[in-house]
C-alpha cells in the first residue's frame, strides 16, 4: 500500500529540504572563510557548532540530491544539539552565564571582538540563527512526510 501525497505538499516540501540545504552549506562556508580568509580563530565553542554544522551541510547536500524527506530522522538531532551548543554560546556572549563557567579561558575569547562580524552582529547569535532555522525546517519536513 502507498501513501500518495499531493504534488503541491511535495513542491512546498522539496523548498523546504533545499532551504534547509543551501542554509547549511551557506554556514558552513561562512565558518570557513572567516577562519581560513580572515583568519579569526575560532574558539572552543565555535569548533563544537561546527562539529554538528559541517556534517549538516553533507547530509542535506546528500538528502536534497536524493530528495529524501525522511531527512529529518538523523539531521534534526544533529541540528538540535548544535542549537543547545549555540543558545549556550549566546548566553556566555550577553554575560547570562557566569565567567567560571566559561570553557574558552585559555585561547580565542567567546566573548571578544573577534567574535563579531560586521563590527556589531555576534557570530553566536548567526549560529543560532540558523540553527534555529534548520531546526525549524526539518520540523516543517517531518509534519509534511508523516501525513
Amino acid at each position: 500500500m502507498s501513501l500518495k501525497v499531493p504534488v503541491h505538499s511535495t513542491i512546498s516540501t522539496w523548498v523546504l529540504l533545499a532551504t534547509a540545504w543551501l542554509l547549511a552549506v551557506a554556514a558552513t562556508l561562512a565558518a570557513l572563510f572567516i577562519g581560513e580568509v580572515m583568519g579569526r580563530t575560532p574558539c572552543v565553542l565555535c569548533w563544537f557548532q561546527r562539529i554538528f554544522m559541517f556534517p549538516l551541510a553533507v547530509i542535506l547536500t546528500i538528502a536534497f540530491y536524493r530528495a529524501d524527506f525522511t531527512v529529518w530522522r538523523y539531521a534534526l538531532p544533529l541540528a538540535v544539539i548544535g542549537w543547545v551548543m549555540a543558545l549556550y554560546h549566546c548566553l556566555l556572549f550577553v554575560g547570562v552565564i557566569p565567567e567560571d563557567l566559561k570553557p574558552c579561558s585559555a585561547g580565542t575569547s567567546c566573548s571578544g571582538a573577534d567574535m563579531l562580524i560586521f563590527g556589531s552582529v555576534p557570530l553566536p547569535l548567526l549560529s543560532l540563527a540558523v540553527f534555529t532555522a534548520i531546526v525549524l525546517l526539518l520540523v516543517l519536513i517531518r509534519r509534511r512526510t508523516l501525513v
